[in-house]
């Protein structure tokens, strides 16, 4: 009697809608294999765009900060330079060069947080704890620097808001010592572990040719052999003076993904240590106070500079009316605001290209044929975050 072959259709997630950061997936199974997956989102919408066109140009950076909760400052660079893109303002280049400093220790933390995530989802519950115990070190520094440890607002239009204080040299110079060591020791968990070959390799393939057709970037894309980064395809503020490499591997799957962040993260280590040896002297912060406040040590004996800061903190300041596009390369690839202005002091429309969202498009090819076991690392190699997607 031959056997009866049938689908069944199964719900992965969602949580409670009241957790962060939540997906769910419809999954065509037969069996253990999916058919098809089909990524439902929206359980985390915040409407951020939307809410842009009623804020003034200058408190929509403490919005963007929020969409990429664990890279934050990208959002705040790529909304920056696009405002400077409309102006036609250039930051200073002690500015510029701490947007690349600040910037790689960014992408350094993103990245432990997504080994922690990673690894921790695949039952490697060490690597979740000496991944945060790097990435603490990281947001000590920013802290220092900003006093903010998750949404710095940090890059703003004109360059950075703060610089170096006192101290935090010597601290990076420190972090830098100390992490490929402990990159080592989380390679040495899981680069040869038995396990986690078996879970990675060969799992949620994605080929060069979908990967470009559907518009993947970032280390999901170099994963898939193809050599995009817009660091150096594309060199923004002052990339085109540090050397690094781009990292690419050819296989695909989940294990090149992940062979793809711990290559990028020693990457950027070399862009922090150059970028700390070459720092230039000069302001950090453009001083066309037009659009950026004046000094606060000025405000005391200043009337002038009294009366701009608050103009500037209670109406903002208007742009030129025209639109923009400026994409930079973040810890999950392309992100990219578009701005529309019609000359007031509120963007007309803003619209933003999300390395996540995109991404995720790409999980449909990914999972054909997969087991619904694989679907939780397939998930991680993609390294999604929600506040990104649900916008």
């Amino acid at each position: 009697m031959a056997v009866k072959q049938e689908t069944m259709t199964l719900n992965m997630g969602p949580q409670h809608p009241s957790t962060h950061g939540v997906l769910r997936l419809v999954l065509n199974m037969e069996g253990e294999t999916i058919l098809e997956a089909q990524p439902v989102i929206g359980y985390l919408h915040t409407g951020i765009e939307k809410e842009a066109e009623t804020k003034t140009y200058h408190k929509v950076v403490t919005l963007n900060d929020r969409l990429d909760y664990v890279g934050g400052m990208f959002n705040n660079l790529a909304y920056s330079m696009c405002i400077e893109k409309l102006l036609g303002a250039t930051p200073p280049p002690r500015g510029e060069h701490l947007r690349v400093l600040i910037g790689e220790l960014q992408r350094i933390a993103s990245h432990l947080v997504w080994f922690g995530t990673h690894t921790l989802d695949l039952g490697v519950i060490s690597g979740f704890f000496y991944a945060f115990r790097e990435r603490e070190k990281i947001l000590d520094l920013f802290e220092s620097l900003c006093g903010a440890r998750l949404t710095y607002t940090y890059f703003i239009p004109g360059g950075v808001r703060y610089d170096l204080p006192d101290g935090w040299v010597e601290k990076a110079l420190d972090f830098c010592s100390g992490l490929p060591a402990a990159l080592d020791e989380m390679e040495a968990m899981v680069t040869e572990n038995p396990i986690w070959l078996q879970r990675t390799k060969g799992v949620g393939v994605l080929s060069a040719e979908d990967a470009i057709n559907l518009g993947v970037t970032g280390p999901a894309l170099r994963g898939s052999g193809v050599e995009w980064d817009l660091r150096k395809t594309m060199p923004y503020s002052s990339y085109d003076h540090f050397d690094f490499n781009i990292c690419v591997e050819e296989q695909g799957d989940v294990y090149a993904r992940y062979l793809v962040r711990m290559r990028e993260m020693r990457e950027s280590l070399k862009i922090v240590q150059q970028a700390i040896d070459t720092i230039p002297d000069g302001p950090t912060l453009t001083e066309d106070y037009s659009f950026v406040p004046p000094p606060k040590e000025r405000l005391d004996n200043d009337m002038e500079a009294l009366i701009r800061h608050f103009l500037f903190y209670s109406r903002g300041y208007s742009v030129p009316e025209g639109e923009a596009y400026v994409g930079i390369e973040g810890a999950r690839g392309e992100i990219g605001y578009f701005i529309v202005s019609d000359g007031s002091e509120k963007p007309y429309r803003m619209h933003m290209r999300s390395p996540s969202f995109v991404n995720l498009s790409a999980l449909p090819s990914m999972a054909n044929g997969q087991l619904l076991a694989d679907m939780v690392a397939v998930i991680g190699s993609i390294d999604i975050v929600l506040g990104e997607i649900d916008r």
